[in-house]
C-alpha cells in the first residue's frame, strides 16, 4: 500500500520535493480498523520515527484514514507541519464544496469517522459515510473488480442519497481508486470533487514548508521531552 501511495503521488509532486515512504514496523499491526490497531501503530512508528528518521524530514503526512493518534504525538514531537490524511481530504472538501462525504470501509470505521468529523469542527458540512463492506488489505488483495464496484457504489450513494458535492476516499489503499469513482459520480465534468487526502495532504504540507511555516510549540503542541526529562525519563 506505501507503494502504490509513493507512485500515485509522482505526476502532481511539487518540484525539489522528496517523498519518503515509512511503514509501521513490528510489532505494529498490519493494518489499522481498530482503536487498539491505531494506538499500537502510533507507538511503534513514534519510537521508529523520532530520533533515527525526524531530523532529516520537513513535514509529516500520516497515511492513515482517522484522527490517529500519531497525529498528535508527532505534533509534539517535531517542528515541521503534522497532518493525517482524513484531515487533507476534509479541509479541502470543505474549500471545494458544500457537503462532504467519506467512502468508509465498514461499520466501526463509520462511528471512528463521525466522531472525528465531530472534533475537527465540521459536522455542519458532513453529507455521511457510506460502507463498502470489507478489510482494508482487502483492497488491495481482492478481486479488482469486486472491490473497484464496492468503492464506486459507495460513493454513488453519497453523492445520489446523500447529497455530498465532495467525496472523500477514506482509506489511503483507494488512492489509486480516484479516477474510476470520479467516473462513476460525475468527477469528469465538474459536478462532484473526488478528494485524495494522501496526494492532498502532501499539497498542503508543501504549501506550508514553502511559506516557512512548521508546528506552533508555545501552546498544547510544545515538546513532549521536556516533560519527560523533567520527570527524570531518558526514553520514549
Amino acid at each position: 500500500m506505501t507503494t502504490a501511495c509513493l507512485a500515485s503521488l509522482a505526476p502532481t509532486l511539487p518540484p525539489n520535493t522528496t517523498v519518503t515512504g515509512f511503514t509501521a514496523p513490528p510489532p505494529a499491526p498490519t493494518a489499522i480498523e481498530s482503536h487498539a490497531d491505531a494506538v499500537l501503530s502510533a507507538a511503534a512508528c513514534l519510537r521508529a520515527i523520532i530520533m533515527p528518521l525526524a531530523p532529516h524530514y520537513d513535514a509529516f503526512l500520516v497515511a492513515c484514514y482517522s484522527a490517529h493518534p500519531l497525529i498528535e504525538a508527532l505534533r509534539e514531537e517535531v517542528r515541521g507541519p503534522v497532518m493525517g490524511i482524513m484531515e487533507a481530504s476534509l479541509y479541502a472538501g470543505r474549500i471545494l464544496g458544500g457537503r462532504v462525504g467519506i467512502v468508509a470501509m465498514g461499520a466501526r470505521s463509520r462511528v471512528m469517522h463521525e466522531d472525528a468529523v465531530r472534533g475537527y469542527g465540521l459536522g455542519g458540512f458532513f453529507a455521511g459515510c457510506e460502507c463498502v463492506g470489507l478489510r482494508v488489505l482487502e483492497l488491495e488483495m481482492g478481486v479488482r473488480e469486486e472491490v473497484m464496484g464496492r468503492v464506486e457504489g459507495a460513493a454513488r450513494r453519497l453523492v445520489e442519497v446523500k447529497g455530498a458535492d465532495c467525496v472523500a476516499l477514506g482509506c489511503a489503499g483507494m488512492t489509486e481508486m480516484r479516477g474510476r469513482v470520479e467516473g462513476a459520480v460525475g468527477g469528469e465534468d465538474g459536478k462532484v470533487m473526488v478528494l485524495d487526502g494522501v496526494g492532498l495532504g502532501v499539497q498542503f504540507l508543501c504549501a506550508l514548508v514553502r511559506e516557512g511555516l512548521g508546528t506552533a510549540k508555545g501552546g498544547v503542541y510544545r515538546s513532549s521531552e521536556d516533560g519527560r526529562r523533567a520527570r527524570g525519563q531518558d526514553w520514549l
